[in-house]
Protein backbone atom coordinates (compact mmCIF):
# COMPACT_ATOMS: atom_id res chain seq x y z
CA UNK A 1 0.00 0.00 0.00
CA UNK A 2 1.41 3.37 -1.04
CA UNK A 3 2.03 5.93 1.67
CA UNK A 4 0.30 9.17 0.75
CA UNK A 5 1.58 12.50 2.05
CA UNK A 6 -0.53 14.02 4.81
CA UNK A 7 -3.04 16.70 3.91
CA UNK A 8 -1.74 20.03 5.23
CA UNK A 9 -3.97 21.71 7.81
CA UNK A 10 -2.31 25.08 8.34
CA UNK A 11 -3.22 28.28 6.58
CA UNK A 12 0.41 28.55 5.49
CA UNK A 13 0.07 25.56 3.16
CA UNK A 14 -2.15 26.94 0.36
CA UNK A 15 0.54 26.33 -2.25
CA UNK A 16 1.13 22.78 -1.08
CA UNK A 17 -2.60 22.06 -0.97
CA UNK A 18 -3.14 23.43 -4.49
CA UNK A 19 -0.21 21.36 -5.73
CA UNK A 20 -1.61 18.19 -4.14
CA UNK A 21 -5.04 18.85 -5.69
CA UNK A 22 -3.44 19.27 -9.12
CA UNK A 23 -1.43 16.08 -8.67
CA UNK A 24 -4.57 14.11 -7.80
CA UNK A 25 -6.47 15.56 -10.78
CA UNK A 26 -3.61 14.52 -13.07
CA UNK A 27 -3.54 11.03 -11.53
CA UNK A 28 -7.31 10.63 -11.83
CA UNK A 29 -7.37 11.88 -15.42
CA UNK A 30 -4.55 9.56 -16.47
CA UNK A 31 -6.42 6.66 -14.83
CA UNK A 32 -9.54 7.61 -16.85
CA UNK A 33 -7.48 7.72 -20.05
CA UNK A 34 -5.92 4.33 -19.29
CA UNK A 35 -9.32 2.80 -18.47
CA UNK A 36 -10.58 3.93 -21.89
CA UNK A 37 -7.49 2.46 -23.54
CA UNK A 38 -6.43 5.91 -24.78
CA UNK A 39 -2.68 6.29 -25.28
CA UNK A 40 -2.34 9.87 -23.99
CA UNK A 41 -0.66 11.49 -21.03
CA UNK A 42 -2.26 14.34 -19.10
CA UNK A 43 -0.19 16.99 -20.88
CA UNK A 44 -1.31 15.67 -24.28
CA UNK A 45 -4.90 15.69 -23.05
CA UNK A 46 -4.45 19.35 -22.04
CA UNK A 47 -3.08 20.22 -25.49
CA UNK A 48 -6.12 18.67 -27.17
CA UNK A 49 -8.42 20.42 -24.69
CA UNK A 50 -6.86 23.85 -25.30
CA UNK A 51 -7.01 23.47 -29.08
CA UNK A 52 -10.62 22.21 -28.94
CA UNK A 53 -11.73 25.09 -26.73
CA UNK A 54 -9.60 27.95 -28.05
CA UNK A 55 -9.00 26.96 -31.67
CA UNK A 56 -5.77 27.02 -33.67
CA UNK A 57 -2.80 28.83 -32.17
CA UNK A 58 0.96 29.04 -32.42
CA UNK A 59 3.16 26.53 -30.64
CA UNK A 60 4.37 29.34 -28.35
CA UNK A 61 0.81 30.29 -27.38
CA UNK A 62 -0.05 26.65 -26.80
CA UNK A 63 3.09 26.06 -24.72
CA UNK A 64 2.16 29.02 -22.54
CA UNK A 65 -1.42 27.74 -22.19
CA UNK A 66 -0.29 24.31 -20.93
CA UNK A 67 2.84 25.54 -19.10
CA UNK A 68 5.51 23.77 -21.14
CA UNK A 69 8.86 25.00 -22.39
CA UNK A 70 9.51 25.10 -26.13
CA UNK A 71 11.45 21.83 -26.33
CA UNK A 72 8.87 19.88 -24.35
CA UNK A 73 6.08 21.36 -26.48
CA UNK A 74 7.81 20.31 -29.69
CA UNK A 75 8.09 16.71 -28.43
CA UNK A 76 4.41 16.65 -27.42
CA UNK A 77 3.32 18.12 -30.76
CA UNK A 78 5.44 15.58 -32.65
CA UNK A 79 3.80 12.71 -30.76
CA UNK A 80 0.27 14.06 -31.23
CA UNK A 81 0.94 14.73 -34.91
CA UNK A 82 2.18 11.13 -35.39
CA UNK A 83 -1.03 9.91 -33.76
CA UNK A 84 -2.99 12.00 -36.26
CA UNK A 85 -4.62 14.30 -33.68
CA UNK A 86 -3.18 17.62 -34.82
CA UNK A 87 -1.36 19.26 -37.68
CA UNK A 88 0.97 22.20 -38.14
CA UNK A 89 -0.36 24.60 -40.77
CA UNK A 90 1.17 27.74 -42.28
CA UNK A 91 0.00 30.96 -40.63
CA UNK A 92 -2.13 33.02 -43.04
CA UNK A 93 -0.54 36.39 -42.16
CA UNK A 94 3.01 35.31 -41.30
CA UNK A 95 4.53 32.73 -43.64
CA UNK A 96 7.40 32.12 -41.18
CA UNK A 97 4.97 30.96 -38.49
CA UNK A 98 2.89 27.83 -38.02
CA UNK A 99 -0.52 27.38 -36.44
CA UNK A 100 -1.37 24.20 -34.55
CA UNK A 101 -4.86 22.86 -35.15
CA UNK A 102 -6.82 19.71 -34.41
CA UNK A 103 -7.46 17.23 -37.20
CA UNK A 104 -10.84 15.50 -37.55
CA UNK A 105 -9.34 12.60 -35.57
CA UNK A 106 -8.18 15.04 -32.88
CA UNK A 107 -11.63 16.59 -32.65
CA UNK A 108 -13.19 13.13 -32.40
CA UNK A 109 -10.70 12.16 -29.67
CA UNK A 110 -11.52 15.33 -27.75
CA UNK A 111 -15.25 14.54 -27.97
CA UNK A 112 -14.48 11.09 -26.57
CA UNK A 113 -12.50 12.60 -23.69
CA UNK A 114 -14.97 15.29 -22.61
CA UNK A 115 -16.80 12.73 -20.45
CA UNK A 116 -13.55 11.67 -18.76
CA UNK A 117 -12.76 15.28 -17.96
CA UNK A 118 -16.22 15.87 -16.52
CA UNK A 119 -16.10 12.69 -14.40
CA UNK A 120 -12.78 13.64 -12.85
CA UNK A 121 -13.88 17.20 -12.08
CA UNK A 122 -17.20 16.00 -10.66
CA UNK A 123 -15.40 13.46 -8.47
CA UNK A 124 -13.06 16.19 -7.24
CA UNK A 125 -16.07 18.20 -6.05
CA UNK A 126 -18.38 15.40 -4.91
CA UNK A 127 -18.16 16.35 -1.23
CA UNK A 128 -19.34 19.91 -2.00
CA UNK A 129 -22.91 21.06 -2.44
CA UNK A 130 -23.79 23.48 -5.24
CA UNK A 131 -23.33 26.61 -3.10
CA UNK A 132 -19.92 25.36 -1.91
CA UNK A 133 -18.88 24.64 -5.49
CA UNK A 134 -19.87 28.15 -6.51
CA UNK A 135 -17.91 29.63 -3.58
CA UNK A 136 -14.86 27.49 -4.38
CA UNK A 137 -14.87 28.69 -7.99
CA UNK A 138 -15.33 32.29 -6.83
CA UNK A 139 -12.45 32.01 -4.35
CA UNK A 140 -10.12 30.41 -6.89
CA UNK A 141 -10.98 32.99 -9.55
CA UNK A 142 -10.27 35.78 -7.06
CA UNK A 143 -6.94 34.20 -6.07
CA UNK A 144 -6.02 33.90 -9.75
CA UNK A 145 -6.94 37.52 -10.46
CA UNK A 146 -4.94 38.68 -7.43
CA UNK A 147 -1.89 36.75 -8.63
CA UNK A 148 -2.22 38.14 -12.14
CA UNK A 149 -2.64 41.73 -10.90
CA UNK A 150 0.72 43.38 -11.50
CA UNK A 151 -0.16 46.68 -9.79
Amino acid sequence: MACEPPIPHTKDSLGILLGLVRTEIVRAMEAELAAKGVDLRFTQFLILKRLARLGPMSATELARAVELDGGAMTRQLDQLERKGYLRRCPHQQDRRALRIELTAAGEAMWQELVGCNERVLQAAQRSLDEAERDRLHDYLERVLLALRDKT
